[in-house]
């Protein structure tokens, strides 16, 4: 039995016998996973569809700031856009679908987020998925900075750059509630991309990588993780992702991106099971979304 379900087993019993023992933050702590590479597809979500668990505990937290952060036309609670709002709604249903319930796709619930160039927006919007998702009543949400060469989570967010992904990858001993940043966004937790490194490519397509994926994904039924990745026509590291990841939003800034670099972007996701569209910076009269599946 782990250190950590020996401590749980303790706390249990106390609770048993009367003893007042506080929970923190409201989260209970669950069993590690015992389900075995073999036993369920990759992307297949253990238990019950409508299980809820609770994510791992972070001890870490930040806090955002909302004025700013509804100032850069975020969607934080309670200051957000209506057409913004509605927009990104469009988009999180469509992804929704394919991650929960009956119509769910193997690891549909590790979104990746990607451009074909950089500045289309990708964070933009992989940022603002996230706290679209984060909106729903049952779902839990981790914001993932992947793009481990020019990480603009921080930026974006106002927060200081703190260890994160790679640092999971290269350090065995270091767990994700180690690196794992709870916000007070309810039900939002961010992961940031970690110290940069010279063999961050090799780091994305280990086994480690895969298996963390695994983690964060299957363990807790009732996460969604958004991954915000680097351009596909910048670096490999997103082709590496995409293959790791359920569905894959290809944001697309109008009237700049040439029509042949789009192409080739779409070109190296086309075997990901789903791939939807965004076309960012779009006429306000259109909206936001445009897009489908089978690019």
């Amino acid at each position: 039995m782990s250190i950590i379900e020996q401590a749980a087993k303790r706390l249990e019993q106390l609770r048993g016998a009367g003893v007042e023992v506080p929970w923190q933050d409201g989260v209970r702590p669950t069993a590690p996973s015992t389900r075995s590479p073999s036993a369920a597809p990759l992307g297949a979500v253990s238990g019950s569809p409508s299980q809820k668990l609770a994510a791992p505990v972070s001890s870490r937290q930040v806090h955002l700031d909302l004025n700013k952060l509804a100032q850069s036309n975020l969607l934080v609670p309670n200051h957000a856009s209506f057409a913004l709002e509605r927009d990104f709604r469009v988009i999180k249903q469509r992804l929704l679908a394919n991650a929960v319930g009956p119509s769910r796709i193997p690891r549909g619930n590790l979104i990746l987020v990607t451009s074909a160039l950089p500045a289309e927006g990708k964070t933009f919007c992989s940022i603002n998925l996230a706290l679209s998702m984060a909106a729903e009543i049952d779902k839990t949400v981790l914001l993932v900075d992947a793009d481990v060469a020019q990480p603009a989570l921080p930026t974006r967010l106002g927060i200081e750059p703190s260890e994160g992904l790679l640092d999971i990858l290269s350090n065995p001993e270091i767990q994700l509630p180690d690196v794992m940043v709870r916000t007070n966004i309810p039900k939002l937790a961010l992961l940031q991309s970690g110290a940069p490194r010279t063999n961050s490519a090799e780091l994305l397509a280990s086994g480690e990588m895969s298996r963390l994926l695994d983690e964060v994904a299957d363990r807790y039924a009732d996460r969604l993780v958004v991954i915000d990745a680097p351009p596909l026509l910048a670096t490999i590291d997103a082709r590496i992702l995409a293959r790791l990841a359920g569905q894959v939003v290809m944001v697309v800034q109008a009237g700049r991106t040439r029509q042949d670099e789009v192409k080739e972007a779409f070109a190296m996701v086309e075997k990901c099971s789903v791939v939807m569209s965004v076309l960012n910076r779009r006429p306000a009269k259109l909206g936001l979304y445009r897009g489908g599946y089978g690019y």
